[in-house]
């Protein structure tokens, strides 16, 4: 066991464990090696970390924001400082190689507490509002005790981009990672406590499907931020929604990347393929239906084949190593499925569709595969896989792609390829998705809001615009004469 951390849950600036837990192995996707085993929160567990919460989100709230804002900065530095030993333990936990998680994870985890560290202070004001001789203000004040819910692609990125802005804000919060990557969260929780956090303004519990509805439905729980599929998205928010709590839903896409005739055919591949390959094809926002126009067609496939081809997969530890395994037993063996769905129904296999002869049969491997002639009816066109599968589709013009590119439950993401800037503003704003690129892919810094629309959730990551849906407004109207009435 590699990676056994001292017990599988932080509360109240502590390591803690309950044996009565079911337990949760934690598996390196690389070789199929147990390198952690850790143990379900019990409800008394989760008691613990919720009252924790709320007895230090009174006194964390009461900090003024800049003292929080140093906080979240000293983490930020901390994260930086030790990014190759939470990198390592990040290819751990989700199989990405280390040329990956050196440079995308805990790195944008920093980003996101450096910059929520620093817009604390000013980003929280209220207005003032002149009512003649009275006058009224609003004020921004946090919710109470959030739950944020993780999901097993990027463990690390979104234990901080829920726990920033929720800290920023004066919340306490209670993090459930997957149990798929339970690892990461934990040394996250540890370096806030360092940084000055106050003890139980930010706690980690691990769990499985039972831990969520006990976080959910707790009365003291006031939101909840959730990273995850559709189907888990419609059964949190329709739970929290029974009960008037806030909800940030961050869920699945099947995004369309649309590339035009007089697009750069090598950067539009290279935008298909970080909209498909990065992390395996693990991203919620991945550009996976890739419309491309009849005119290019044929350049576009043989160099995407020549490229793809040559990416290089193998050990995730190995810093030359481009392509590292899927997360899991179970999420090989769905993508494998949606490939022979995708031979089956008549789509033209253009390269990959099985497992790489070159790595261990115990790793959940699968190579970087490519699909032409794919049609909108075609499950492999419908389905979010996440995988390292890309569909390509063709089309003819401007007004049949967009009305194709629109005809989804989903509504993350999508991008366009073109020269005409002009058609680009034009099309992104025809295309129903809550983060659009243009030219480029998957760009996600922390700046910037990052969420969907339509079956792919509401509310917003990142950004000043987070901080609206961790806080609320409380208006005080100031009465400056004699309270009269007409009885």
């Amino acid at each position: 066991m590699r990676a056994q951390p001292k017990a599988s849950h932080f509360i109240d600036g502590d390591y803690v464990e309950d044996t009565d837990g079911t337990v949760i192995e934690s598996i390196y996707p690389a070789t199929g090696e147990v390198i952690a085993k850790l143990h379900a929160a019990t409800p008394a567990i989760v008691e613990k970390a919720i009252a924790s919460a709320k007895r230090a989100q009174k006194e964390w709230a009461s900090w003024s924001p800049m003292a929080r804002g140093r906080v979240l900065k000293k983490a930020a530095d901390i994260m930086r400082e030790r990014n190759r030993a939470l990198s390592e333990l990040e290819t751990l936990d989700t199989g990405k190689p280390i040329q990956e998680t050196i440079v995308a994870d805990p790195t944008s985890g920093a980003d996101s507490f450096e910059f929520f560290g620093g817009i604390a202070p000013t980003a929280l004001n209220g207005s003032q509002i002149p009512l003649g001789g009275d006058w009224a203000y609003t004020k921004r004040v946090p919710l109470g005790v959030v739950v944020g819910i993780g999901a097993w692609n990027y463990p690390q990125q979104i234990a901080c981009w829920k726990g920033a802005p929720a800290l920023a804000a004066g919340n306490a919060m209670v993090f459930k990672p997957s149990e798929v990557t339970p690892l990461g969260a934990l040394k996250i929780a540890e370096i806030l406590i360092e940084a000055g956090l106050p003890k139980g303004a930010y706690n980690v519990i691990q769990g499985d499907r039972d831990t969520g509805p006990l976080l959910v439905s707790h009365p003291d729980v006031a939101k909840v931020s959730l990273t995850g599929s559709v189907p888990t998205g419609r059964k949190v928010a329709g739970a929290a929604a029974g009960l008037l709590k806030h909800v940030t839903m961050e869920l699945g896409g099947k995004s369309p990347l649309i590339v035009f005739d007089d697009a750069d055919v090598e950067s539009a591949i290279s935008g298909a393929m970080l909209a498909n390959f990065y992390s395996t094809g693990q991203v919620c926002s991945n550009g996976t239906r890739v419309f491309v126009h009849k005119g290019i067609k044929g350049q576009f496939l043989t160099r995407l084949k020549e490229r793809t081809e040559a990416i290089l997969i193998g050990d995730p530890q190995d810093e030359t190593t481009q392509m590292g395994p899927l997360v899991s037993w179970a999420q090989r063996e769905k993508v494998l499925g949606y490939i022979a769905k995708g031979k089956a129904e008549g789509a033209t296999l253009v390269t990959g569709g099985g497992i790489p002869n070159n790595v261990s049969g115990e790793g959940y491997f699968v190579q970087p595969t490519v699909f032409a002639d794919v049609t909108d009816e075609m499950t492999i066109a419908r389905e979010e896989i996440f995988g390292p599968v890309m569909c390509v589709l063709d089309f003819d013009d401007e007004a049949e792609v967009i009305a194709r590119a629109n005809a989804s439950e989903f509504g993350l993401a999508g991008g366009v390829f073109t020269a005409d800037i002009t058609r680009a503003h034009r099309v992104v704003d025809e295309l129903e998705a809550g983060t659009l690129w243009i030219n480029t892919y998957n760009l996600c810094p922390v700046e910037i809001p990052f969420g969907g629309s339509k079956q792919s959730g509401f509310g917003r990551e990142n950004s000043a615009a987070a901080l609206e849906h961790y806080t609320e407004l409380k208006t005080v109207y100031v009465g400056m004469g004699k309270c009269e009435a007409p009885y």
